[in-house]
């Protein structure tokens, strides 16, 4: 191992509440991609998300192992709070934190409880940060709800995250100010699609509905697909509050039953949302799509529409793939528009595999809540028919919109992703070995179809999920970007974000871009001031979307283990999942993952064979290996963990 005690490294440490942690380097190249793991003697007084200096004391070695550092100055602190759930003792108290992997419970004295109770939600100001051998010491600033208050649990979350949830009055009362109908001069300069028959696919209970298609038949026999996109920018101007708040944010967080708006609700769930019956302002692409897929022709323009109809995807996908007798009859007047849709989007979806464009198949959860924020049923969404057409049209137009803006040279926001590193790529054919799954090709240069091909042949086995979560951990994050890197996943050399501007901030910055253009108002300063502008937005959502999912995550996470927690001692049959020295994760079938530690195996002594991804026994040679269906009996569940 080699040393070299003099090496610095900024970066930001994300610690566990076990005592160590790894800080994630500023300048990842400088450790060619990995963290520098921080024992917890090497912490010092740092805390989760700290900025800090490293002082490196052993660089790792080829086979990976960690590289080693002892941090010598905190440079900023990331925050002088700490929230999370108050446990009060004879005489004192603690903090334990509400994010799952954040640092370690911090004291709070009798004299600073300020009314705090056990089991309650409470932001601690720190009075006192950790150092070694002393706990950090904090007062109780703040009590976000009491035990048991319903969305307590969700609210410390958000307040953890550092989430902005309420608006500022000045954004509040720009809000206010916008009219709820459509004016005449509103219209001005619109292709005006009224009488069209456009109509939304979206959720059941979603209320910011910002895109709605068209689908017909050319007399060449080609398609043209309209997908049309609320006009976001007609309402939210540059610079104003509104738009700085938009910026700020960067996108809008789902929390299963809990919406933290991008933009007030005036605007996602009013004027801006494409409702049934309602006159509504649009920014529309259309298509004209041959029978192979190819987009042979495009326009872009500012259009007003009135959606025919607002439609949920469990209806569309009954009619489409059931045959829903009742729907169809309901239905009658869109159903043969319907399947056309279905028939383009199949044409499309072959052509985007034909390109390498992977496609995943991991189920996602779909978590029910009663009116107390309890969760009383998870099982895996549903990704049918209805979301495929809708996920297919939303592709073709982000990619035609990133093609034309790329090809006039003209700041943009692209969303990239890049191709995936050679170490990852023969470690995950390494993993795949492991499950007798070949892959094809040099992993140092692999292409998007050799990966496609893997995906094909473990489909409907039961490899399938656990081929689909390594390989997608084995890719680069996708981003945003003012440069065109190329989207690997997707196999498209220009992609973007154009289709949601109620709930992402770049796709409406990109409309503002566009609409400039429409109107040749793009040149000299204006250049200028768009580069900067692109490259702040591109930057601050990357991060603020990274936020947002570990957010997503950690709720989920923590409804998923409530759930969990009222079936103590019931049964389920699930996948081998992942295994590690200490035992192996089953996944059952409502997609919630949990831990069987080898010691609880009581029937054999289990040797781990780390490179086969397995446990063997000593005597009975009984196999546990990544894939197989087991079942399992809920024997505990950490709350806190």
């Amino acid at each position: 191992m080699r040393k070299n005690k003099e090496r610095r490294i900024t970066g930001i440490l994300s610690k566990h509440r076990r005592g160590f942690g790894f800080v994630i380097p500023e300048d990842k190249e400088e450790t060619k991609g990995r963290d520098i793991f921080i024992s917890p003697e090497d912490m010092e007084s740092a805390m989760d998300k700290d900025k800090v200096t490293v002082r490196i004391n052993s660089l790792g070695a080829a086979n990976g192992l960690n590289i080693e550092g002892k941090i010598e100055k905190i440079i900023q602190r990331a925050n002088k709070e700490i929230v999370g759930t108050f446990v009060s003792r004879r005489g004192y108290g603690f903090i334990t934190p509400a994010k799952s992997k954040s640092s370690e419970e911090v004291l709070v004295l009798k004299r600073d409880f300020n009314g705090a109770r056990s089991g309650d939600k409470v932001v601690g100001e720190m009075v006192r940060w950790p150092a070694k051998g002393r706990q950090g010491e904090a007062k109780i600033k703040e009590i976000l709800s009491r035990k048991g208050e319903a969305g307590g649990d969700v609210k410390a979350l958000i307040r953890a995250f550092q989430v902005r949830e309420n608006f500022p009055e000045r954004v509040r009362a720009e809000a206010s100010s916008i009219p709820e109908t459509l004016r005449d001069e509103d219209l001005e300069g619109r292709r005006d699609l009224r009488d069209q028959s456009i109509i939304t696919i979206d959720g059941a209970d979603a209320k910011d509905l910002d895109d709605a298609i068209s689908v017909e038949r050319l007399p060449n026999g080609n398609y043209l697909l309209g997908v049309h996109i609320a006009d976001v920018s007609h309402y939210v101007r540059e610079g104003s509050p509104l738009d700085k708040e938009a910026l700020k944010r960067g996108t809008s967080i789902y929390l299963i039953d809990w919406v933290v708006p991008m933009l007030p609700e005036e605007l996602s769930n009013g004027i801006c949302s494409l409702h049934p019956g309602e006159d509504r302002l649009t920014l529309s692409v259309t298509m004209e799509i041959d029978n192979s897929g190819e987009v042979v022709s495009h326009e872009i323009f500012k259009s007003v529409i009135h959606s025919k109809e607002r439609m949920v995807y469990t209806d569309v996908s009954d009619m489409l793939e059931d045959g829903d007798r009742e729907l169809i009859d309901r239905y009658s007047h869109i159903y043969p528009q319907l399947l056309l849709m279905e028939e383009l989007a199949r044409v499309l979806r072959e052509r985007r595999q034909e390109k390498g464009s992977l496609d995943f198949d991991i189920d996602e959860a779909y978590i029910t809540l009663n009116e107390n924020g309890i969760p009383v049923n998870v099982e895996a969404a549903e990704r049918r028919v209805a979301n495929r057409i809708i996920e297919e049209f939303m592709l073709a137009a982000n990619e035609t919109i990133a093609t034309h803006f790329f090809h006039l040279e003209l700041p943009f926001v692209y969303r990239v992703h890049e191709k995936p590193s050679p170490d990852k790529m023969v470690e995950f054919k390494r993993f795949l070995q492991s499950l007798g799954v070949q892959l094809k090709g040099n992993p140092e240069h692999i292409h998007p179809k050799a990966l496609n091909e893997v995906l094909n042949e473990v489909r409907d086995t039961g490899k399938e999920n656990v081929v689909n979560t390594v390989m997608l951990r084995s890719m680069k994050k996708a981003s945003y970007s003012v440069d065109c890197l190329g989207h690997f996943g997707l196999g498209m050399n220009y992609y973007c974000h154009f289709t949601s501007p109620i709930r992402r901030y770049p796709d409406l910055i990109i409309h503002r871009i566009i609409k400039e253009t429409l109107y040749g108002n793009v040149y000299g300063d204006r250049i200028i001031a768009l580069k900067e502008k692109t490259l702040e937005a591109a930057d601050n959502s990357s991060m603020m979307e990274r936020k947002a999912e570990e957010l997503e995550r950690e709720v989920e996470k923590l409804k998923k283990a409530e759930y969990m927690s009222y079936h103590i001692d019931e049964e389920f049959d699930g996948i081998i999942s992942g295994v590690a020295s200490f035992g192996f994760f089953v996944e059952i079938e409502n997609t919630i993952e949990g831990l069987v530690k080898v010691d609880s195996l009581d029937d054999d002594y289990y040797i781990y064979e780390g490179e086969a991804y397995r446990f063997i026994g000593r005597n009975s040679r009984k196999v546990y290996t990544l894939g197989d269906p087991v079942s399992i009996r809920v024997d505990s569940v950490d709350l806190e963990a």
